[in-house]
């Protein structure tokens, strides 16, 4: 049987060698795995400045004449040799084979309009979640002179999802951290005997940092995304138009109850992620250093003060508006596509989780006296 393997063999001739083209060059061939490697390996040395020779190929579709084409550089070798049929399918090939632009070089002039435009989209940003926050507060003094209007139904309902649905997730990563912090700590507290103080360190890191910022930053990445995501689905289906059209303000019936309710859960939550971490080094604890869950739990209000307590629980109320009208923030600059509320979703967990982190820096040095 004819070997119809793609390959290229050199010919002598008398003006020098000549490449010549064997095989089927078609695309159940270039199938083959590890033929197109093979292929570039053997024309590694060819140009388009050689005399090339393709009469002699048993057959020459798109796939091939593509492959020779690119390896050509898009350019008709100087001497070629071919069939009519084989001109008419590469004649195909390079009239409708697009040649990428040429890379443009970035002018300084260009790299200063685009931090410009930079500039103007953050700018942008700040001024519409001032305007948010500002909003709020009008909301809350509607609210508080008119109670019997508010969207208590959407509190209650965005509480549960927020809230009680996260304490399974938040419980497991808290109870983990608890255990890998325990024993991380025991190996270097048993060099010094000083296996007591493993109760100060997990107490104050848990109830102080630890706690809050972890419960803030999986509430970020689970609810903050969904609530970009809530009402990004409501522009792309044109409900938020609607809305505007029957006189329904957004931020008072969509953005209003889920900062209320973050602030509301996310104390809580922080407080039930705190409690699953020091389960989880005070059993580490326990196994690793022998120090038992009596002790701990005695010890444990001797070294950390009442002040810490109340320092997380104010961080995550702080935590909470900010998610929540960071993800009203994005939801409602989503365009109606598809592309830009993935883009907005994205956006949201992403300035979430940074804009805790900043916040809880900013905590622990503006309080760094407080409980300790």
């Amino acid at each position: 049987m004819p070997d119809n393997t793609p390959r290229i063999e050199q010919q002598p001739a008398p003006e020098g060698a000549r490449l010549q083209v064997l095989g089927q060059w078609t695309a159940a061939q270039f199938a083959r795995p590890g033929l197109l490697k093979t292929l570039r390996a053997g024309l590694a040395g060819a140009t388009g400045q050689q005399a090339w020779d393709l009469t002699a190929a048993n057959q020459l579709d798109h796939v091939g004449a593509q492959f020779l084409w690119d390896h050509w550089g898009g350019q008709w070798p100087t001497q070629l040799e071919l069939l009519p049929a084989q001109r008419a399918v590469l004649e195909r090939v390079a009239r409708f084979t697009v040649q990428p632009p040429p890379r443009k070089k970035t002018s300084w002039m260009q790299a200063y309009l685009a931090l410009g435009a930079g500039l103007l989209r953050v700018f942008g940003h700040l001024r519409s979640f001032v305007r948010l926050i500002g909003q709020l507060a009008l909301n809350l003094g509607t609210l508080a002179r008119a109670p019997h209007e508010g969207p208590w139904r959407d509190l209650s309902g965005h509480m549960y999802r927020i809230g009680a649905t996260a304490l399974p997730i938040t419980a497991l990563v808290g109870f983990l951290i608890g255990v890998v912090l325990a024993y991380l700590t025991s190996q270097q507290l048993r060099q010094f005997g000083a296996d007591a103080y493993i109760v100060n360190i997990l107490g104050i890191a848990l109830i102080r940092e630890l706690g809050p910022m972890l419960a803030a930053i999986l509430i970020a990445g689970r609810s903050g995304s969904a609530i970009t995501a809530q009402i990004g689905v409501m522009r792309v289906t044109d409900e938020l138009d609607a809305m505007r059209v029957m006189g329904i303000s957004h931020s008072f019936r969509l953005v209003m109850p889920r900062a209320m309710a973050l602030a509301v859960a996310m104390p809580l939550i922080s407080v039930w992620t705190t409690l699953c971490a020091l389960a989880g080094g005070m059993l580490a604890a326990d196994i690793s250093l022998g120090i038992t869950p009596t002790f701990f739990l005695n010890a444990l209000p001797q070294a950390v003060s009442p002040g810490n307590l109340g320092l997380a629980s104010t961080k995550s109320v702080v935590f909470g508006i900010l998610i929540a009208l960071i993800g009203c923030h994005f939801g409602l600059r989503v365009k109606p596509n598809t592309q830009s509320l993935g883009e907005g979703t994205t956006a949201s967990v992403v300035t979430s989780i940074t804009i805790v982190i900043l916040v809880d820096a900013l905590f622990a040095v503006l309080f760094k006296d407080v409980g300790i």
